[in-house]
């Protein structure tokens, strides 16, 4: 019988895709929705193009995490968000919520540290396919771990991180050496996700389910 599928979505990277693909859109009020109206088209297409088994958007919690604690200078060239996205954040899990998706953030934690521990979690048990354009995640791909653009519509399976990232795969399916930094960004000690550490694998609760778009 062939694994259900788990799609790992970076709802933080698909924020800011839709509110750059997608200019000066505002309701009645005059409140900003680019960024709404692109993540919930991205997010719809998603389901209806793929129909995955399970479903989870996460996000990042807030700029501050335990990196910032062990090297405070992390990411402070950082711009801040733009103003007429701040509002949209808030929004955006609202519709994540209405859609019955499942989402899942953690203060101190980036969203890359939810999806490593949760890809890392279930594989050998479930077809886990991340979504993001984020090439430090590509240091997940194995055998049952895909990487999935869906702006460009590119599948990153292992050969093609071979191909774009000059990496090698190990016996066991996972890479060896790549031409990004590797260990920080895939780790996630929470005690929330420690039962991955500790080998012990979370059933997907019934809202992870992916429902078809309304």
């Amino acid at each position: 019988m062939s694994k259900k599928s788990l799609y790992l979505v970076d709802g933080s990277t698909l924020i800011f895709r839709a509110y750059f693909a997608i200019r000066h859109l505002s309701n009645s009020k005059g409140l900003p929705t680019n960024a709404v109206y692109g993540f919930t088209s991205m997010l719809r297409k998603l389901i209806r193009d793929h129909a995955p088994d399970y479903l989870v958007v996460v996000f990042d919690k807030s700029a501050q995490t335990f990196r910032n604690e062990l090297y405070p200078a992390y990411k402070a060239h950082r711009p801040p968000a733009p103003e007429d996205l701040v509002p949209q954040f808030g929004l955006v899990r609202d519709v994540t919520k209405a859609l019955n998706i499942h989402s899942l953030e953690m203060e101190g934690f980036e969203a890359d540290d939810i999806i490593a521990t949760l890809a890392k979690a279930y594989e050998g048990t479930l077809k886990t396919v991340i979504v993001s354009s984020d090439k430090d995640l590509m240091q997940l791909v194995t055998e049952d771990t895909s990487m999935l653009d869906t702006m460009k519509n590119i599948r990153y399976s292992a050969p093609e991180v071979v191909e774009k990232m000059g990496v090698e795969f190990g016996a066991n399916g996972a890479p060896l050496a790549a031409t990004w930094s590797a260990s920080p960004r895939t780790r996630c000690s929470c005690s929330r996700y420690a039962s991955a550490k500790a080998g012990r694998r979370p059933s997907p609760s019934p809202s992870t389910k992916a429902r078809p778009s309304r």
